[in-house]
């Protein structure tokens, strides 16, 4: 894999404090239950564990052990009554953004600055600046951009299937801002389908720009995804950037075809979400919190035991391949298996990095 786009945070454990729930958001999960089945259980799905995503995070353990730091994260928790547990951090409460701040270094990058770091990207790519929008400084001193409204145009040895195919990696990726950019972070502005400036953003342009065909659309897009990968500690961000994909996926079909894409189509969608936004520690590349300290009981010349602890290596050593917890799995899509040759090959995570 090559090209990778780094955005780099912390990981430490994060204090409880009282959570305040706002009535007043949408019910989104409530919303995925209802009009497409089994999505939201996809999305919550850990193909590293075979179980679900956690909550990482001490955030809601006052509403039940169901919400501890290491309790998965479930369709009932989060759907029905629950419904507005999780929300954006722009929603949350503030002295709970604070607390997140400082012990998870979680401070959500304002859309023009995602947008200004994608276009570097983008500038290194095709040779070339200002090829999906201009940055711009407003009278008043804040800062947008104005979209590109022509066909975008490719360099003679490029081409669009091969920019759609480029692999992309938000690291720590909190809701994926730089992957897809449905509202500003920040301020909790939404923004519609044609101004965003998320990396996927820019590949579902391209499709929709060249592909008129709904079957061939569609494949383009799943290449797209299966493209775009990042990952996250703590679990409810992960959840909201798994969802923010999605939502992304079916606004650009409908935007281009008047109507939402069939339930098996979105389900495909949401798998290769669930595979390619994972729950990672990205400084170890395990599950969060997965390394163990291990008991040994000996026993002495004198028959008297005892009994010695032994501390993950890995750990100890900062050694990323030496851990004892669990390494986490992603798809390489298009790489055969050897003994089935079929495609989609499952990979350690870690393995990638001497090829980077």
């Amino acid at each position: 894999m090559k090209d990778y786009y780094f955005v780099i945070n912390n990981y430490h454990k994060v204090y409880s404090i009282n959570l305040r729930v706002y009535p007043d958001i949408d019910i989104f999960e409530n919303e995925l239950i209802q009009k497409y089945d089994g999505v939201l259980e996809q999305l919550l799905r850990d193909h590293t564990t075979g179980q679900n995503i956690f909550w990482a995070t001490d955030n809601y353990e006052l509403l039940g052990d169901h919400y501890s730091y290491y309790a998965q994260i479930t369709k009932d928790l989060i759907s029905g009554e629950n419904g507005t547990v999780i929300m954006p951090r722009v929603k949350k409460d503030k002295q709970l953004q604070q607390v997140r701040s400082r012990s998870m270094a979680e401070v959500f990058t304002p859309s023009w600055i995602c947008n200004a770091q994608n276009n570097l990207i983008d500038a290194a790519w095709f040779g070339k600046k200002n090829v999906f929008n201009k940055e711009v400084i407003r009278k008043d001193g804040s800062k947008t951009w104005y979209v590109n409204r022509e066909k975008i145009t490719f360099p003679k040895d490029k081409t669009w299937r091969k920019y759609i195919l480029e692999k992309r990696l938000e690291i720590a990726c909190g809701e994926a801002p730089y992957i897809t950019s449905r509202y500003d972070t920040t301020t909790g502005e939404f923004i519609p389908v044609e101004k965003r400036i998320g990396i996927l953003d820019r590949k579902l342009r391209v499709i929709n720009e060249n592909v008129d065909n709904s079957g061939k659309w569609l494949l383009a897009a799943q290449d797209a995804y299966k493209s775009t990968y990042g990952f996250e500690w703590q679990g409810d961000s992960l959840l909201l950037a798994r969802e923010a994909m999605l939502m992304t996926f079916i606004e650009n079909y409908a935007l281009k075809f008047g109507k939402e894409p069939l339930p098996k189509s979105i389900k495909f969608i949401a798998y290769i979400i669930s595979w390619n936004m994972w729950q990672m520690d990205g400084l170890k590349g395990i599950v969060p919190e997965s390394c163990e300290t291990t008991l040994k009981i000996g026993e002495n010349l004198f028959g008297e035991k005892f009994t010695n602890k032994i501390e993950c290596e890995g750990c100890q050593k900062n050694d990323l391949k030496k851990h004892n917890g669990i390494y986490c799995l992603i798809n390489d899509w298009y790489s055969k298996d050897k003994s089935s040759g079929k495609k989609g090959l499952k990979i350690k995570f870690v393995d990638l990095l001497n090829k980077l």
